[in-house]
């Protein structure tokens, strides 16, 4: 009996330890959708971004099919967050920059991976971009997997980690 109860609170511990890891709070992000055909598309997409909490304005240029997002202090929202609104209204991402504070670059227990020394050296608001897969064009990321082939979680395709570099 004492076993299963060692083991019972061996689990529980653990995935308390795994379970919080904490994001850097995104201040702004850069969405470049892919398959827009008319301004309808673009709606769909504004729909889902807005009934987002934490979202706190959201301007569009259709000619580039670009969604600008302003979020409000102290939000949740990640990444794969904006994807899956996306990917709800219909459409895929071609390109996710995010805009990030330098103390967020610096939190040890951060899901972003750096993959430019020069981010984590940054002392005011960095602009990164994601490299991970359904955050850039098909084309682009089988270009990044072989660009990043030495970089051990590029391959893994975990969903909660964001490899990311800043963008000049």
């Amino acid at each position: 009996m004492f076993r299963n109860n060692l083991k019972a609170i061996m689990s529980i511990g653990l995935v308390l330890l795994c379970g919080f890891t904490s994001l850097a709070q995104m201040q702004k992000a850069e969405i470049k959708a892919t398959g827009l055909t008319c301004s309808m598309c673009s709606n769909a997409i504004n729909k889902q971004l807005k009934a987002m909490n934490g979202v706190a304005n959201i301007s569009t240029d259709l000619n580039t099919n670009s969604f600008f997002v302003a979020f409000e202090n102290n939000n949740a929202i990640t990444p794969k967050m904006l994807k899956d609104a996306v990917e709800k209204a219909g459409f895929f991402i071609g390109s996710l920059e995010v805009v990030l504070s330098p103390d967020d670059l610096k939190k040890k227990e951060s899901s972003y991976i750096i993959l430019d020394e020069n981010v984590s050296n940054s002392t005011t608001d960095t602009k990164v971009k994601v490299y991970d897969k359904g955050y850039l064009t098909h084309k682009e990321f089988k270009k990044m997997q072989k660009t990043f082939s030495k970089v051990p979680t590029y391959a893994l395709d975990n969903e909660e980690d964001y490899h990311i570099k800043r963008v000049l």
